[in-house]
């Protein structure tokens, strides 16, 4: 039975699609679900502990919501200086209209900001601290210059205590099975998928499918709305809508998401799905790109009514136009 058709992913689409009118603000809490991984991988690699990444990327981009970090995906307000050949934004600071760096994707903004502290001397001395001691690191940062707010370290080390940041930076922290486990004992579900540090595969290169006439992704593990939203260039309001989902639902390994609406009919020649143990409307709907009220109406079958195994399901219209609902 045909289902999908590749259709290549390019980088161009993304950067046509990654804008900041399809941004939506978001929480602290929903920020370190998202970008922690980067931190804590960038902390295995270079030993700036998780905890200062974290809480300086919070605080210069504003959890990710400053135009700075939308628009120039520079997350640590690192300006252009005179080493730096890529792309550039321009943005109101200690002057008007300075140059900052501007990168293609967020986690080239992690990388930079440890490659940032590891190629400058005035920052060679944090090295030699203890990686637990985010204190001493957010002194050191200001004592560097990192910032030119007198009271940055403590704005700073406010941040990582009131958020736990310092649970990122245990040597509790390992990778098992797509999660880390901090400190405290709560487990953290990776967020990026091929994330890894040599950082030559790119995590949201991923291939678009085409199922029943609709753009399509398959979720990897540790995919999740927001993360998807930003990859995309979407709202997630859009991927819950096009995917007959809402916010109390996950999303699972395997699963088709809808990049648009899906379609009133299965595509033609796809007449009838026999139900098998345990599906429901919604996972046939997603099979064959249906929406799930209109399969539902097709087959008679109430918002809370859910088929029994061996029943079998008009996919399509009859030729008449009427519905012949559940046989």
């Amino acid at each position: 039975m045909k289902f999908m058709r590749i259709i290549p992913i390019t980088c161009s689409f993304l950067l046509c699609c990654l804008t900041l009118s399809a941004q939506e603000s978001i929480t602290t809490e929903e920020y370190l679900n998202t970008y922690a991984e980067f931190a804590v991988d960038e902390m295995k690699r270079t030993g700036i502990p998780a905890s200062i990444t974290l809480g300086q990327a919070i605080l210069e981009s504003g959890s990710g919501n400053s135009r700075l970090a939308v628009k120039g995906k520079n997350h640590f307000g690192i300006k252009c200086h005179a080493d730096w050949n890529g792309a550039k934004i321009y943005e109101d600071d200690d002057a008007d209209n300075e140059c900052f760096r501007k990168y293609e994707f967020i986690y080239e903004s992690f990388k930079d900001h440890s490659e940032f502290l590891m190629k400058h001397s005035r920052y060679a001395f944090l090295f030699d601290l203890d990686p637990t001691d985010y204190k001493a690191w957010a002194r050191g940062l200001k004592k560097a210059g990192y910032a030119t707010n007198p009271k940055y370290a403590d704005i700073l080390i406010g941040l990582i205590e009131r958020h736990k940041l310092y649970l990122y930076d245990s040597e509790s922290i390992a990778d098992t099975d797509n999660t880390f486990i901090l400190a405290d004992g709560t487990v953290h579900n990776y967020v990026q998928p091929g994330f890894t540090n040599n950082w030559v595969i790119n995590p949201w290169d991923r291939e678009r499918l085409e199922n029943n006439g609709r753009e399509v992704i398959i979720a990897r593990q540790r995919d999740n709305m927001l993360a998807l939203a930003q990859e995309l260039g979407m709202m997630r309001w859009q991927l819950y809508k096009y995917n007959d989902m809402d916010e109390t639902d996950t999303i699972t390994p395997g699963q088709l998401v809808y990049l648009e609406p899906k379609r009133n009919n299965a595509e033609k020649g796809i007449e009838k799905h026999e139900v098998q143990e345990g599906e429901t409307v919604w996972e046939i709907s997603q099979k064959y790109g249906i929406k799930e009220k209109k399969l539902r109406k097709k087959n008679g079958l109430s918002q809370s009514e859910e088929p029994q195994p061996g029943d079998v399901l008009l996919l399509r219209e009859s030729a008449d136009g009427g519905f012949l609902g559940l046989f």
